[in-house]
């Protein structure tokens, strides 16, 4: 019997082509167009979603719950044995976290994309897509969770990452490597992850910003997205989750308004930990609850509490455990 994969398709490079001016239109390409294309497995039956054709800086949260939506209808049919999303690259990591973060399901759901388009000499655009494919019929790949498909390596939604603008391999995962690869078709995986946290989305999502620190960084951006409504905000801090002095003030005004902030670490590897007793600190910002956000990026950490806000009635520190 033949495995079942459904392509859900968002735009993006891998479904780009260029126009009259040489340039990119990203997601221009259907589905359909790019699955004839790429030499899909004649033993697995595929089939394609059209959901959205867009660049995925053009993809919100409302882009990202009709695709969860998508998936969540494509796996009410029992006998789909996995689920592949293309995406555009710029904020795939983001889309492949709310998924993972949203959709209780022990299927594989292998998010990919390309840095080159369809055209390009030397495209990573079929060999993604196979390879993707192949991982969503794997069953090494059940109840890991969502999974990020790029160059012939498979990483964990949690911790995948953007590292380069136009290289073939644009995808790493710091501190943690790659759960497997894909060479020749044949799937093998190392590692998978201990924990995964789903939650139920029963409100709207709501606004979460974030607010990165630097040196002599002041409080304005802070008062900015309050004052647009912000319910959340992630500070990008240093080191071990430190911020500038004069971010303070703004950050404890707004506590006392009940907006919820979490301080992350530009350091790529790492975790936020309450080491230093000064103005600005991470124990300073914990004493004045402050979430720590462990070891997660600021993008992550952004996607994490937007959820967590619009899934629970009160967000701790134990979320971001």
């Amino acid at each position: 019997m033949k495995k079942k994969v459904s392509i859900i398709t968002t735009g993006g490079t891998i479904a780009s082509k260029e126009n009259e001016k040489g340039l990119l239109e990203s997601g221009v390409m259907t589905g359909e167009e790019l699955a004839t294309l790429c030499n899909l497995p004649n033993d697995i039956e595929i089939k394609v979603v059209d959901v959205m054709q867009k660049p995925s800086m053009h993809i919100d949260f409302n882009e990202m719950m009709k695709v969860r939506q998508a998936i969540i209808e494509e796996l009410k049919n029992e006998k789909v044995d996995g689920i592949v999303v293309t995406h555009g690259t710029d904020s795939l990591e983001e889309t492949a976290y709310f998924l993972d973060l949203t959709i209780d399901d022990d299927r594989p759901i292998v998010v990919t994309g390309s840095q080159r388009s369809p055209q390009d000499v030397g495209t990573d655009v079929f060999s993604n897509l196979r390879n993707s494919v192949y991982v969503a019929v794997n069953d090494v790949i059940h109840d890991v969770g969502v999974v990020v498909v790029f160059n012939e390596r498979i990483y964990s939604a949690k911790y995948v990452k953007k590292v380069h603008a136009s290289n073939l391999q644009g995808f790493e995962s710091f501190g943690y490597g790659y759960l497997g690869i894909i060479d020749n078709d044949l799937v093998s995986v190392y590692q998978k992850p201990v924990k995964k946290d789903t939650y139920q989305i029963n409100k709207t999502i709501p606004r979460v910003d974030i607010v990165k620190c630097y040196s002599g960084a002041d409080g304005i951006a802070i008062d900015a997205y309050i004052e647009k409504g912000a319910k959340g905000i992630i500070l990008e801090g240093v080191g071990r989750g430190q911020v500038s002095p004069y971010m303070v003030e703004s950050i404890e005004k707004g506590i006392e308004k009940g907006i919820i902030f979490v301080v992350t670490t530009s350091a790529e590897e790492g975790k936020v930990y309450p080491s230093y007793s000064y103005l600005g600190s991470a124990h300073y910002l914990m004493e004045k609850k402050v979430l720590l956000g462990e070891d997660y990026d600021s993008k992550k950490a952004r996607i994490k509490l937007a959820v967590l806000l619009a899934s629970i009635d009160r967000v701790e520190q134990s979320n971001f455990k």
